[in-house]
């Protein structure tokens, strides 16, 4: 288990330092800011809408490798999805990472890395805050999202 460990922990790394999507979008459609008070980070989500279809999605931002690793995933994981299935993807990341999901490959694919970050209970809203402001952003909410609230 060890192992699978380390792997997980190499992808989270590789993210951190080499985030896709890492870039403002000229002319999105939606766009949400986010801030986690705790710990500094801070995110932006920039969403491209071709009617219910994202047809790009970016961010920028600073903070820890966990909070730059999930936004950079994040991006993969919703390009080309519908709104409902990128609300349905959020949902479930959001369980997994609080633990009320397993961290099942099939049913997450790369995004199961995070499983473990349940443990660590700080870490939760460096891993969430990408995907609250993705939420934000999603709905037209103008104000910024903040982790604790």
């Amino acid at each position: 288990m060890a192992d699978l460990r380390d792997i997980y922990q190499e992808v989270i790394l590789e993210h951190a330092k080499t985030p896709r999507n890492y870039r403002e979008l000229k002319e999105p459609t939606q766009k949400a800011e986010g801030y986690n008070p705790l710990c500094g980070d801070r995110c932006t989500v920039y969403l491209k809408l071709n009617g219910e279809v994202i047809e790009e999605v970016g961010f920028q931002g600073v903070g820890c490798a966990i909070s730059r690793a999930s936004a950079s995933m994040m991006t993969q994981a919703l390009q080309g999805k519908t709104v409902s299935e990128a609300e349905e993807v959020s949902r479930n990341f959001l369980a997994l990472v609080t633990g009320q999901a397993s961290a099942d490959p099939a049913r997450f694919g790369k995004l199961a890395v995070f499983g473990g970050v349940c443990a660590f209970p700080v870490r939760v809203k460096c891993a969430t805050l990408a995907w609250h402001t993705l939420e934000a952003a999603l709905h037209g909410d103008r104000v910024p999202v903040t982790t604790e609230s």
